[in-house]
């Protein structure tokens, strides 16, 4: 039997919803091996192999590509950014949708994610034709798909504002680069929250320089919502020799039982107290830092920080995956380690800053 379960952390205490999907193996193309792979003599496809190109020598982009994973730019499409980066409404409603536990997100109410969180965390195919490219997402509580026009029509004037946008591409050499516009202003730019409104411009950089492997950078252009444009790298890989499962999200059942809010807004002074350097362990830091009414937690050498969201003056409750942190005073007040509550055990960092 073959499984995907798929935890949502768009809302953690009660918003948090768990997505199964099973289906038998036998019925999905799952391990099938494709025609037209360049092999190793193994029988392991060549991902080094050179890149395929279409009958006028344009790169195929065809096949069915994977994204580097969760934990980065998908959590937080914001990232990179200084704090002046970002429109005071649109910082104001991340803190309250981390606040709230993500229960207004859209995955909460089986709407679509955005399609550069697909291309991080999930499989997508491409299929390309002379004059259009499509993209079906995989997806993680709905499969959607994107049509990706190379006939040289511009971008539509007056669109009607959807999820996906509507999108145009050309080549640059052997570069091809989708502008897409046109979006509703109902969805996530990433899990934790950030914003955007129809003014969302999206431009995407496709690069295919082997067989096995295509570089994609994402420049986000919201002017309503950020204060300048910026960019992200996404790695993709080829996975041959696999095919998509259908994903349908119908769990809205759970939605009047969703309770979110943590409905608790500490002071910066309190958050000032826990702010320092922990350590794990000898080289096994966890940097605890603070911003208007939220608490992160940056771990290691990984630059996301996660937001926590005050459950009381001592306890904290990551945004990202539902678990817990517990700060604890010595004997003069001073906050001097935390534990981290996690569902595969606890584990402690003392402070030493």
């Amino acid at each position: 039997m073959f499984r995907i379960q798929t935890i949502l952390p768009a809302g953690i205490l009660s918003a948090a919803l768990l997505f199964s999907f099973s289906t038998d193996a036998s019925a999905q193309w799952l391990n099938y091996p494709a025609p037209g792979i360049p092999r190793l003599p193994d029988g392991r496809p060549d991902l080094a192999a050179p890149a395929p190109r279409t009958s006028d020598g344009k790169p195929d982009l065809s096949g069915v590509w994977n994204g580097p994973g969760a934990g980065s730019y998908d959590r937080n499409i914001a990232r990179d950014l200084k704090p002046g980066d970002i429109q005071p409404w649109a910082e104001a409603i991340y803190q309250q949708r981390v606040r709230s536990m993500g229960k207004d997100a859209p995955r909460a109410n089986c709407l679509p994610d955005p399609f550069v969180y697909y291309h991080m965390v999930d499989l997508a195919r491409f299929v390309q034709t002379p004059g259009l490219i499509v993209i079906l997402y995989q997806g993680t509580t709905n499969s959607v798909h994107r049509t990706i026009f190379t006939d040289g029509r511009p971008l539509p004037v007056n669109p009607n504002p959807s999820w996906m946008g509507y999108s145009v591409g050309r080549w640059e050499g052997d570069t091809l680069v989708v502008e897409t516009a046109g979006f509703n202003d109902r969805g996530w730019l990433d899990i934790e929250g950030h914003p955007h409104t129809e003014a969302l411009h999206i431009t995407e950089r496709y690069r295919r320089r082997d067989f096995g492997h295509m570089d994609l950078e994402v420049t986000i252009d919201d002017p309503k919502t950020f204060t300048r444009l910026f960019s992200l790298r996404i790695a993709k890989t080829l996975e041959p020799d696999t095919d998509l499962l259908e994903s349908v999200c119908e769990n809205d059942r759970s939605i009047p039982h969703m309770l979110g809010n943590t409905a608790l807004k500490l002071p910066p002074q309190v958050l000032a107290g826990y702010a320092g350097v922990y350590e794990y362990a000898p080289g096994r830091q966890a940097v605890i830092s603070y911003e208007n009414d939220l608490l992160f937690l940056q771990e290691g050498k990984n630059p996301l920080k996660l937001p926590l969201a005050a459950d009381s003056e001592t306890n904290f409750i990551s945004r990202t995956n539902g678990d817990r942190i517990e700060f604890v005073k010595d004997s003069g007040g001073r906050v001097s380690q935390f534990i981290y509550h996690a569902g595969d055990g606890d584990r402690t960092a003392v402070r030493k800053q």
